[in-house]
């Protein structure tokens, strides 16, 4: 028999009457180590200081009712009978799929305002979004949510991953594959490509291309093992499907802009 340790709390401290939760700990974690890593590209490509910091201003919470709305209507049956509950956002209900739309249409409207390409400015960010959707994930592990279906002790530890958190995917009597980890070490790897691919001076926007190409492919088969999907119709995976019209995107502009435009700009250009 193993002996398993209670559940991690998932409220990381009081200040009162308020709890704060490792959930939101986590996700200011993930925007903060973003944005560093972000705010020094885009000063190295030059940029101002400022510039990204008055973009987060308007794409955080935009961002937030994005991956609100984005759930409230693929959940639309649970809501429509009692409407004051889609802004009630502590109760959870959000999705990444909202929140990144959300980003790019902001992002799109903010550098159009600022005379800046789109496209560069979505290459120098790529690696920040992957960090915090790396990030990001633990805060759904600490809740034990987003998990797949139902797995033996025995494949947890064939995994090799630590204890601490095999102990903490044991929920309700079961162990259950923890994708929160699948994807955060998907994004990781996403991550270290896209560093690397800086130097290899790729054509603008294949940097944002990849990252949409390779979140979406992870993302397409790790949903596929979750058990709290959104749903279009049927069996039909909202993220499945959003996944592949992100990859058929990326593909598209990608080989548009390699055979359609004469030397068109890169990532290092100024």
């Amino acid at each position: 028999m193993y002996s398993v340790l209670a559940a991690i709390d998932p409220v990381a401290f009081s200040l009162g009457p308020i709890d704060v939760r490792w959930y939101g700990v986590i996700i200011a974690a993930g925007i903060v180590i973003a944005f560093l890593v972000g705010q020094k590209e885009m000063v190295k490509r030059g940029l101002h200081p400022d510039y990204l910091t008055d973009l987060l201003i308007w794409a955080v919470p935009l961002a937030i009712v994005g991956a609100r709305i984005y759930y409230v209507i693929f959940e639309w049956e649970n809501y429509k009978d009692q409407p004051a509950q889609i802004i009630a956002i502590w109760n959870g209900g959000i999705a990444i799929h909202g929140a990144l739309i959300a980003s790019v249409i902001v992002a799109y409207i903010f550098t159009k305002s600022r005379n800046t390409p789109f496209l560069k400015v979505a290459d120098i960010l790529a690696p920040s979004i992957l960090i915090g959707q790396a990030i990001g994930r633990w805060g759904n592990f600490i809740n034990q949510e987003a998990h797949g279906g139902e797995v033996s002790r025995q494949f947890l530890e064939s995994l090799f991953i630590p204890d601490w958190i095999i102990n903490h995917m044991y929920i309700d009597g079961a162990y259950y594959h923890p994708t929160f980890l699948y994807e955060s070490m998907w994004s990781l790897v996403g991550i270290i490509i896209l560093l690397l691919l800086r130097k290899v001076n790729l054509v603008r926007g294949e940097m944002f291309f990849f990252y949409m190409i390779w979140y979406s492919v992870g993302r397409f088969f790790i949903e596929g093992m979750r058990t709290d999907s959104l749903y279009v119709i049927g069996e039909l995976r909202a993220a499945q499907l959003v996944s592949v019209i992100a990859i058929v995107i990326g593909l598209a502009f990608i080989i548009y802009r390699r055979v359609a435009i004469k030397n068109p700009p890169r990532y290092l250009d100024k």
